[in-house]
């Protein structure tokens, strides 16, 4: 049934004038061009409630009763990995039937959304310890010691997504997040650097990368990209503690090629400024919708190219805010 146009406040009051001077319900409905039930309704509406303004509307009442409520909102609290799915059949066994759509309401109402569980390195306390130790005895150092830096890092293929309910602003509470720890695998890998003043070489990984694949990445492609960097005399090489990088095969190539290296806390992706330009590539990339494999790889070698020299700028420029944010947060996991 289409829903009718809802009277304007001053035709009511007409009506109710109307009536008050004495005319019919018919007379009045004639006069307006309203049926006379219509009118009927407005004048029992004055005559009860003393007003025609809209009354405040009960609505549907609520699938899930107050206690329900409380249940599930527990139940998502305690385990935010809780699936939609679950919270129907808990209710269902304790005599509601609702849908999926109804759970997400219900929780939405509580502060509650379903979003993205974020991927966050699994901290030990020697890890928290160690990015504590990092963050402290570098909080000073001066900005030019970070623009002398080279950052490296490998990117690998997305990985599948879980779902938890959360409040605004909870994203990194342990309980919303998956530990995670450095691995391969994915779609595609890439090994990548930069510093402030550019991104440097970009190449991709096809095979699965031991120690001695990762020395010969190094060797075809560190000393060019600081070459093309025009890197100062003493520049520093940044990379992570995957094992790849800290055998000791690698380590004496390091040594012997004079390269010095930055001592670097495990389990610290958000230090990395990298990161942030990793991120950067993937949104350029997306936007292009790479159709296979081959497309992807030259999407992310243009798109790496292109990425601004000022953007690389700005991500050493705040580097000490990194620091901060460690130290503050007692060196658990950042926003970075």
């Amino acid at each position: 049934m289409a829903k009718t146009k809802e009277l304007s406040k001053d035709t009511r009051n007409k009506i109710v004038d109307l009536h008050q001077v004495g005319k019919t319900e018919s007379a009045i409905g004639k006069q307006l061009g309203l049926k006379k039930s219509t009118v009927g309704a407005i004048i029992r509406k004055w005559k009860t409630y003393k007003t025609t303004d809209n009354l405040p509307r009960s609505g549907a009442p609520r699938k899930i009763s107050p206690r329900g409520v409380k249940m599930i909102t527990r139940t998502v609290s305690k385990n935010p990995r809780t699936t939609r799915g679950d919270l129907v059949n808990d209710l269902q066994r304790a005599g509601t039937k609702v849908t999926k759509p109804t759970i997400s309401n219900t929780l939405r109402r509580q502060g509650l959304k379903s979003c993205s569980a974020r991927r966050v390195p699994l901290l030990k306390p020697v890890h928290v310890q160690a990015r504590l130790k990092f963050a402290r005895e570098h909080l000073d150092d001066p900005d030019e010691d970070w623009e002398n830096v080279i950052w490296s890092d490998e990117l690998f293929g997305k990985n599948s997504t879980r779902r938890v309910w959360r409040t605004k602003n909870a994203e990194l509470h342990p309980k919303n997040t998956i530990p995670t720890v450095k691995h391969g695998g994915g779609n595609i890998m890439l090994w990548g650097c930069f510093s402030a003043k550019g991104p440097g070489r970009l190449i991709r990984v096809k095979e699965r990368m031991n120690g001695a694949m990762y020395r010969e990445i190094l060797s075809e492609n560190l000393l060019p990209s600081a070459r093309a960097l025009k890197m100062k005399r003493g520049w520093v090489f940044q990379h992570d503690n995957d094992p790849k990088h800290t055998a000791r095969a690698t380590k004496e190539w390091l040594r012997k090629k004079h390269f010095k290296v930055l001592e670097w806390p495990s389990q610290s992706p958000d230090l990395n400024p990298i990161e942030n330009l990793w991120r950067e590539l993937k949104v350029r990339v997306a936007q292009r919708q790479p159709q296979n494999i081959t497309a992807l790889e030259e999407n992310c070698m243009e798109e790496w190219a292109k990425i601004p020299a000022t953007v690389c700028e700005n991500l050493v420029k705040t580097y000490r805010k990194r620091l901060t944010s460690v130290i503050a947060n007692k060196g658990y996991i950042t926003k970075y």
